[in-house]
């Protein structure tokens, strides 16, 4: 294994590259051979740290051997070990990358993370971590050490990026996601066109999510830039034959579809009923630790006028709208509402939707039973939660969660334990009543009591009937997208939108 470190090191000079990373965090063989929570050996290769070091040591040497005396060797690290038992600590980080350093490595690459506990979270931080949550341990071990470092985790700012070297925290800074999310982040900083960065919201739905999921996505992806992987096929190609076209909805997948649009050379007229583009991404960004899918949805509306789309607020689009536009095509992107609870007592006045409350239109109290575990319902919950409500989320199913990705899912879960939100699967609601809600469990029915209740348990595409039959009675071509189609998640809205925007 040594041999093959150094090995794959002269193929990376060969191969024309300026430096190399030696990996020795999240689980690999470096940090588990480092990790006294991971490595049980008893020879020279464990016990110690200087000997579970060894073999780190062994593949930096063989690593330097291979490549130009002048070529740098980067190290990644984690800070310390999460979620591990008889982990590494700090302390045993510094020490580590002294022996490191003598060794021959210059640069070191501060992360966090392990496959091996909840400690995984942090390998690829979703929107629950807060941004750059990894810094100060990189600080600490860039003072302890003298070497170059670098800090990685949640940096999706240029401003934020620059705050961080300034202040004297890091050397330097590493963004993975924020790339993916806009290629041209770092171009965009460079001339001053902050505010036309698409940033990274952590949301993991197009990477991380997709990487875990290969039999459905053969590919990466990301919600803010659904040309990922298919950059080629995905180009922008000016329009044949400029066309005017009608956008239904000022959601996400709009506002993706008019921004294309207008890029092409079409006339995308975009038309919100609301007095505020956004759609459900605003709403979503109420729920606790989101609060950047609302500033993404508003940086994305802002970006959207200055684009120079013509965007009518307050106009619900009916037939008269349409005869008035005149549109050469329609693009249906009117989303989703609160699906409807079939079930006796959902008229009752302590009954209400996720939507309601998170928009603060209504404000459940005391004993609160959620009717819903996936995302909104679990989101809803803790929403609750933090405003010093008791808690119980019921679910039909088995287990809850069952639509969060594994990263986020880790997350939430470890929140709704912090919040002392109860949580029973496998039960079926089968009324609500002055007290509470009935149930079904195990086949026998139980009077759960409660103060309110709130209906989490999906969504229904929005009527958008009057403007199908119109655009079939005078053929004009239509295009349904996002949750207008199905209500599923924004990553397929925006998607949508990009491909049609791009073949009209």
């Amino acid at each position: 294994m040594v041999r093959a470190f150094g090995e794959a090191a002269r193929r990376a000079v060969e191969a024309g590259f300026d430096c190399v990373e030696f990996h020795a965090a999240h689980g690999y063989s470096p940090h588990s051979f480092l990790s006294a929570a991971i490595n049980k050996r008893d020879d020279e290769y464990g016990g110690s740290l200087e000997n579970r070091a060894r073999y780190s040591i062994e593949c930096i040497k063989a690593i330097r051997e291979n490549i130009p005396e002048g070529m740098p060797i980067l190290m990644r690290i984690v800070a310390h070990d999460d979620y591990l038992e008889g982990g590494l600590t700090i302390e045993d980080i510094i020490e580590f990358c002294k022996m490191a350093k003598e060794a021959g490595v210059d640069v070191l690459d501060v992360s966090r993370g392990n496959a091996h506990s909840a400690g995984v979270k942090f390998e690829v931080p979703s929107i629950d971590i807060p941004r750059g949550f990894n810094v100060e341990n990189a600080a600490r071990i860039r003072k302890e050490t003298g070497m170059i470092t670098i800090a990685v985790g949640r940096i999706n700012d240029p401003r934020q990026a620059d705050d961080i070297i300034a202040s004297d925290k890091a050397d330097m800074v590493v963004m993975g996601r924020a790339q993916i999310a806009d290629p041209e982040f770092c171009n965009k900083a460079s001339s001053g066109d902050e505010d036309d960065i698409i940033r990274c919201i952590a949301c993991n739905q197009g990477c991380v999510d997709r990487y875990t999921n290969k039999a459905e996505f053969p590919h990466l992806s990301c919600l803010r830039n659904p040309a990922v992987g298919r950059e080629k096929e995905c180009s922008l190609v000016p329009a044949r034959e400029p066309k005017r076209v009608l956008i239904a909805g000022g959601g996400l997948g709009g506002m993706e579809a008019a921004i294309t649009l207008k890029k092409r050379g079409h006339e995308p007229i975009l038309c919100e009923k609301s007095s505020e583009l956004g759609g459900q991404f605003l709403l979503a960004g109420l729920a606790p630790r989101k609060q950047e899918m609302r500033e993404a949805a508003v940086s994305r509306a802002e970006q959207t006028y200055r684009a120079g789309v013509d965007v009518r607020l307050n106009t619900p689009v009916n037939s008269k709208v349409i005869e008035e536009i005149s549109p050469d095509a329609v693009i249906i992107a009117t989303g989703a509402e609160a699906a409807r609870f079939d079930i006796p007592g959902t008229d009752r006045p302590n009954v209400c939707n996720a939507y309601d409350v998170l928009s603060d239109r209504v404000r459940p109290s005391g004993d609160v039973i959620v009717v819903g575990g996936g995302l909104v319902g679990l989101e809803v919950a803790e929403y609750l939660a933090e405003r010093k409500n008791n808690v119980t989320v019921i679910e039909a199913l088995e287990g809850i969660g069952r639509d969060l990705g594994i990263f986020r899912k880790i997350c939430v879960m470890e929140s709704l334990y912090c919040y002392n939100i109860a949580t029973m699967d496998r039960s079926k609601c089968v009324e609500i009543t002055e007290n509470g809600l009935v149930i079904e469990k195990d086949g026998e029915l139980q009077e759960l009591k409660c103060d309110y209740v709130v209906i989490a348990i999906g969504a229904k595409p929005n009527d958008y009937g009057e403007i199908k039959s119109y655009c079939e009675n005078r053929r004009i071509p239509f295009y349904i997208i996002g949750d207008a189609a199905k209500p599923r998640r924004a990553i397929d809205a925006i998607a949508e939108a990009a491909e049609v925007a791009r073949k009209i």
